[in-house]
């Protein structure tokens, strides 16, 4: 259950439909294979809905990201709601499916590579002062969609700007 190959060649879309048969294959009454068509069918609701603004192809990778961050912030509340009401088991169920759906998220920039990251931006934008950090914190936001934990990130820029 762990981390799912994150070749940039392959959409998160693609990875999660190739897992979901090859969970289904094993074993289709498997957590994994249930939280992954539980996924399938909120990209196919995504889909509906970006068709019906014109989005002829679906929703975009974007729009994927988020929806499994919801996902996983669903799960978060609930697991806390069940630890809070004695219901172990269903708690556990929610942490393992947050695993599940986390492993086709993109992993956050964290030490040696956010410091990278954030010394690259400063650097192109020749940013010198306090007063660049929100442009600074656009542009990586923008250069790593998804993989950027903005608190972490402020810090890191503060330093480099400071």
């Amino acid at each position: 259950m762990g981390q799912v190959d994150v070749s940039p060649s392959s959409s998160i879309r693609d990875r999660i439909l190739d897992a979901l048969q090859t969970a289904e294959s094993e074993d289709a009454q498997s957590t994994r294979a249930r939280t992954l068509r539980l996924v399938k069918c909120a990209m196919r609701d995504r889909d509906v809905t970006a068709r019906g603004r014109g989005h002829c192809e679906g929703c975009e990778e974007t729009d994927i990201r988020k929806l499994l961050e919801t996902m996983v912030a669903q799960r978060e509340v609930s697991a806390r709601e069940y630890d809070e009401s004695g219901r172990i088991s269903d708690a556990e169920r929610e942490r393992e499916e947050i695993e599940i759906i986390q492993s086709f998220l993109p992993q956050p920039l964290s030490g040696a590579a956010l410091e990278a990251a954030v010394e690259q931006v400063v650097e192109d934008l020749e940013a010198s002062k306090l007063k660049d950090m929100g442009r600074c914190m656009t542009e990586l936001q923008n250069r790593y969609p998804g993989r950027i934990d903005t608190g972490s990130a402020g810090k890191a820029v503060r330093r480099a700007l400071g």
